[in-house]
């Protein structure tokens, strides 16, 4: 049973189970107020690292640290597993420095498919002071063990709503809220001038096709339709470190292998939002998916500071 809760998202969403395994990420769970069912444990000390409080509430099943070695996906395994119910985001008490330092700022994920960027991203969401993660359909489930692991608790301290079709996406923003894409294709680049910046994720691939290689020039993907010939909105294109976070402000990253939806860019353009460019050295690839994310985000983290302090007559940041 608790191999299957690890490796099969079906039985997850079925059961309403989930697997978390060490201390950390137990005792950020139980601090959040995730109900656990069953704690397996190799000797008594693993316990009393935890909340006391808590864990009276769960199965105390001591087991063999052999046991353990076979069900865990670790290289060493600390001895401590622990099956929980499904955290609701509505349900959990996110850490106090985490709400004060919340920002209107929330990330979207769009065809992330690689367990440790998506864990990744949400390290960085939650780093960032994100008030919230929206992952559409496509993407890989965040309570993978591998998800879990990258993201180092951060499931724990910002909100997750996952398993969105586009059209629920708005209703899960706030009112008024500016929708930017990370992209890499700069369509105003004239043919034969200084290489296209390339930013945003490997995924962000070129407009015209979803799926097409990050190389593929504006000239060979136009702007305008895409693989099916059906209309793409014209988004304004800016470098990521101009001015373009009004608050409320969300941020769409695209997965490195699909890349940004026809979707995404039609939320962006129906909020006005923009095209954020992050220039890299002509002949390097561009950046990977998490990466990009950091980069903007707490580029967006920098000027809704800015913009909060100027509001409140202080002396204007660097």
């Amino acid at each position: 049973k608790v191999v299957t809760i690890a490796k099969s998202k079906k039985f997850r969403d079925n059961h309403g189970k989930v697997l978390l395994e060490g201390h950390r990420l137990i005792k950020d769970a139980l601090e959040a107020g995730a109900v656990p069912q069953t704690l397996f444990f190799s000797t008594v000390g693993h316990l009393k690292l935890l909340p006391e409080a808590q864990i009276k509430r769960a199965s105390l099943v001591k087991v063999k640290f052999e046991d353990i070695k076979t069900w865990s996906d670790l290289v060493t395994p600390q001895g401590l597993l622990g099956i929980f119910s499904k955290p609701d985001p509505a349900k959990m008490s996110y850490p106090a420095a985490q709400l004060a330092n919340s920002l209107p700022l929330l990330l979207i994920c769009d065809n992330i498919r690689d367990p440790g960027n998506l864990g990744t991203l949400l390290r960085s969401a939650a780093g960032a002071g994100c008030e919230k993660v929206l992952l559409t359909k496509g993407c890989v489930d965040p309570w993978e063990p591998k998800v879990l692991r990258a993201g180092m608790g951060a499931h724990f301290r910002v909100p997750i709503i996952a398993n969105l079709d586009w059209e629920s996406v708005p209703t899960n923003l706030p009112a008024g809220i500016q929708v930017c894409v990370a992209d890499n294709n700069d369509p105003a680049a004239p043919a034969g001038s200084t290489p296209v910046p390339r930013g945003a994720a490997r995924a962000a691939s070129a407009p015209g096709n979803p799926k097409a290689a990050v190389k593929s020039s504006p000239e060979a993907a136009p702007e305008h339709e895409d693989e099916e010939g059906a209309a793409i909105p014209e988004l304004a294109a800016q470098h990521y470190y101009e001015d373009w976070a009004q608050a409320p402000v969300a941020v769409v990253i695209g997965g490195e292998t699909h890349g940004l939806s026809p979707a995404a860019r039609g939320l962006a353009a129906s909020t006005g939002g923009k095209r954020l460019l992050i220039p890299v050295v002509p002949g390097v690839d561009s950046l990977n998916s998490a990466v990009a994310a950091a980069i903007v985000l707490f580029e967006g983290k920098r000027q809704l500071l800015w913009r909060h302090k100027q509001e409140d007559g202080k002396q204007k940041l660097p």
